[in-house]
C-alpha cells in the first residue's frame, strides 16, 4: 500500500465491549467472575483477550460471593459480570454481601437499549435504582466515551475509605457504539491521569495525643484485651498485631474470620476462654472488628458495664455509631505501627504470672482439656466432633502454606470455629457478618483463584452445600484444588425433629421443613462431572479420603454421614428462632 493510501485508510474502530475490557485491564483487573449471556458475552470474551481470567459460574449468586471474597483476599476489587434484569438481581446477593462485610467489589451488568427504556424491552429494569441500597456508588455509562472514566470511578471507590461494593451499568447500545482506536487511547489516557492524581491511601483522623491516651489506657488496665477481626486481616495488620501482643503481653481474642492473624495456638490466645476474657476485661482495644452481634454489641451482660473500648476502624461513621471510650480512625496497620512505637518508647509488659494472664491461661487450659477429652473419642455413627477432629489433624498435616478453610452451616460452622485451628492470616472464610448461607462454593473458587499455591478445604453443612452445590462442576471445569467436605445429617440442624403437636394438620405426611432426603449421595454429584467422590461413615474411611484427596489436590467431595440427632441450633442465635 502506498503512503497516500495508508493515510486515507479508515482507522480501526473500537466498540464498547473492547473499550470496557481495555479499561479494566488498564486499571489492573486480572480476574472476573460471572455468568455470560445477552448482552455481555462479547464483553467477557474481550476481557479474556485482554489477559483477564474469566471464571464462568452457573448462577450469579455464587459468582457474586466469589467476587466479594476475592476482594477480601487480594485487597483489589472483585469483579462480577452479569446479564441484565434478573441476572443483575441475582448478583445483588454478592454485592450486598460485600457491602455488609466491607469488602471491595464491583458488579458490572449489561442493561437494555436506552432507546427502549419504558417500552418493556428484554429484561428491562432500572438497575441503578435496584442496586443503590447495596452499593457505595452506582453509575451508568450512557455513551461509549464514558466507559474508561466510569470503570475508574467504581474501581477506585470500591477500595477507598471503608471498602465495599460498587456498580457499573452498561446498556446494550453502549456496548455496540464505537470510537476510533486513537479516540479510545485518548480516553484511556485521560482516565490514567485521574488515577495518577487520585490517592486511594486512606486518611487517618487521630492525633498523637489520642495515641498516647490509647497507650496509657492499656498500660493502666488491670485486665486488658486485644480483639481483632477481618478488618485487621484486610489491612494486612498481622505483623503489627503480633508486635503489640509481644510488647505488652496482653491476651487476644480474634473474631471468627480474624482467626489466623495470630496463631490460634499462641500462648496468649484467649478464644478458649472467650466468656471470661470479654466478661472481665476492663480495657479492650478492638482492631478492625465491629461491636455488632458477633461481639454482643459490646454491652452487658456479656461484657462488663465498666469496660473501656478503644476502637480502631477505617470508618469515622462506625466509631461515631458505637461511641467507644476512644476512637482511632484510620488504617489498622498504620495505627498499630504508631501505637507500638508509642508503647516501645515507654514500655510495659504483663508477666506470665500477672493475675489476668494467669486467669486467662488457666481457663484456656481447663477448657482445652475438656474439649480434647470429647474430641479424643471416636463416636460412630459420627457426631460433629469426631470428624471435625480428624479434619483438623489432616489440615495440620498439610503444613505451610496452610489450606484456606471455607466453612458454612449451623452446627458445622459453629463446631468448626472452635475445633479447626488457623495459624496463618486470611485462611478462614465463613458466613461472616451477615451470616450468609450459600457462600461456600463461591468462596472456594475465589480462594483457589486468589491463592493458587494453597489447598482449599470447605467444611460444609448439607444445607449450606445445597445452596451452591452445582458449582462443583465449575471446580472440575477449571480443575481447582478444592476438597469439599459435606456433613450430611439429613437436614437443617438435623432431620425431622417435630413434636407431636407440630405433626398435626393436613400435611403431616410431608417431610419436615428441616429435613432432606436421608443419606443423600452428595458425593455422586461431582462424579457426574469427572471429579472424585467419597462416601465415609467411619474414622478410617474419613482419614483415607482426606489423605488421598489432599494429596491429589483435585476437585473432590467427601460425603460424611452424621447422626441426625447429633446437633442443635446455634447457641448464639437459638433465642431468635
Amino acid at each position: 500500500m502506498s503512503e497516500s493510501n495508508s493515510q486515507n485508510a479508515p482507522e480501526t474502530q473500537v466498540n464498547g465491549n473492547l473499550l470496557a475490557a481495555k479499561s479494566l485491564a488498564r486499571y489492573g483487573v486480572t480476574h472476573m467472575f460471572g455468568v455470560v449471556g445477552i448482552p455481555v458475552t462479547s464483553l467477557a470474551n474481550r476481557a479474556v483477550s485482554m489477559g483477564i481470567r474469566f471464571i464462568a459460574f452457573h448462577n450469579e449468586q455464587s459468582a457474586g460471593y466469589a467476587a466479594s471474597a476475592y476482594g477480601y483476599l487480594t485487597g483489589k476489587p472483585g469483579l462480577l459480570l452479569t446479564v441484565s434484569g434478573p441476572g443483575s438481581v441475582h448478583g445483588l446477593a454478592g454485592l450486598s454481601n460485600a457491602m455488609v462485610n466491607t469488602w471491595p467489589m464491583v458488579m458490572i451488568s449489561g442493561s437494555c437499549d436506552q432507546n427502549d427504556v419504558g417500552r418493556g424491552d428484554f429484561q428491562e429494569l432500572d438497575q441503578i435504582e435496584a442496586v443503590k441500597p447495596f452499593s457505595k456508588l452506582s453509575v451508568k455509562a450512557k455513551n461509549v466515551k464514558d466507559l474508561p472514566n466510569c470503570v475508574f470511578q467504581v474501581l477506585d471507590r470500591a477500595v477507598s475509605g471503608r471498602p465495599g461494593g460498587c456498580y457499573l451499568d452498561i446498556p446494550s447500545d453502549v456496548l455496540h457504539q464505537t470510537v476510533t482506536e486513537s479516540e479510545a487511547e485518548s480516553l484511556l489516557s485521560d482516565a490514567d491521569k485521574l488515577i495518577e492524581s487520585k490517592s486511594t491511601l486512606n486518611g487517618s483522623e487521630f492525633t498523637s495525643s489520642e495515641l498516647e491516651k490509647a497507650a496509657e489506657l492499656l498500660r493502666r488496665a488491670e485486665r486488658p484485651l486485644v480483639v481483632f477481626g477481618k478488618g485487621a486481616a484486610y489491612a494486612r495488620a498481622e505483623n503489627e498485631l503480633k508486635k503489640l501482643v509481644e510488647l505488652t503481653g496482653i491476651p487476644f481474642l480474634p473474631t471468627p474470620m480474624g482467626k489466623g492473624l495470630l496463631p490460634d495456638n499462641h500462648e496468649l490466645a484467649a478464644s478458649a476462654a472467650r466468656s471470661l476474657a470479654i466478661g472481665k476485661c476492663d480495657v479492650a482495644i478492638v482492631v478492625g472488628a465491629r461491636l455488632n452481634w458477633l461481639l454482643h454489641f459490646g454491652e452487658p451482660p456479656k461484657w462488663s458495664k465498666d469496660v473501656k473500648f478503644i476502637l480502631v476502624d477505617i470508618s469515622k461513621d462506625e466509631i461515631e455509631l458505637r461511641k467507644p471510650h476512644l476512637g482511632l480512625v484510620g488504617d489498622a496497620k498504620k495505627i498499630l505501627e504508631l501505637l507500638n512505637k508509642e508503647i516501645k518508647d515507654d514500655p510495659f509488659c504483663l508477666a506470665k504470672n500477672h493475675p489476668w494472664v494467669e486467669a486467662i491461661s488457666k481457663k484456656v487450659r481447663e477448657n482445652v482439656l475438656k474439649a480434647e477429652a470429647q474430641l479424643s473419642k471416636d463416636v460412630v455413627p459420627f457426631n460433629f466432633l469426631t470428624p471435625m477432629r480428624i479434619i483438623r489433624d489432616a489440615i495440620a498435616g498439610v503444613g505451610s502454606p496452610a489450606p484456606v478453610v471455607v466453612s458454612e452451616g449451623a452446627n458445622t460452622m459453629d463446631v468448626g470455629r472452635s475445633v479447626l485451628v488457623q495459624t496463618e492470616p486470611r485462611t478462614r472464610l465463613d458466613a461472616g457478618t451477615w451470616g450468609t448461607m450459600g457462600v461456600g462454593l463461591g468462596y472456594c473458587i475465589a480462594a483457589a483463584v486468589a491463592e493458587p499455591t494453597r489447598l482449599v478445604v470447605a467444611v460444609e453443612g448439607d444445607s449450606g452445600f445445597g445452596f451452591s452445590a452445582m458449582e462443583v462442576e465449575t471446580l472440575v471445569r477449571y480443575q481447582l484444588p478444592v476438597v469439599v467436605i459435606v456433613f450430611n445429617n439429613g437436614g437443617v440442624y438435623g432431620g425431622d425433629r417435630r413434636s407431636p403437636e407440630e405433626l398435626a394438620g393436613p400435611f403431616k405426611d410431608d417431610p419436615a421443613p428441616t429435613s432432606f432426603v436421608p443419606g443423600a449421595a452428595y458425593h455422586v454429584l461431582i462424579e457426574a462431572f469427572g471429579g472424585k467422590g467419597y462416601l465415609v461413615a467411619t474414622p478410617d474411611e474419613l482419614k483415607s479420603a482426606l489423605s488421598e484427596s489432599f494429596s491429589a489436590r483435585k476437585p473432590a467431595v467427601i460425603n460424611v454421614i452424621i447422626d441426625p440427632y447429633a446437633g442443635s441450633e446455634s447457641g448464639r442465635l437459638q433465642h431468635k428462632n
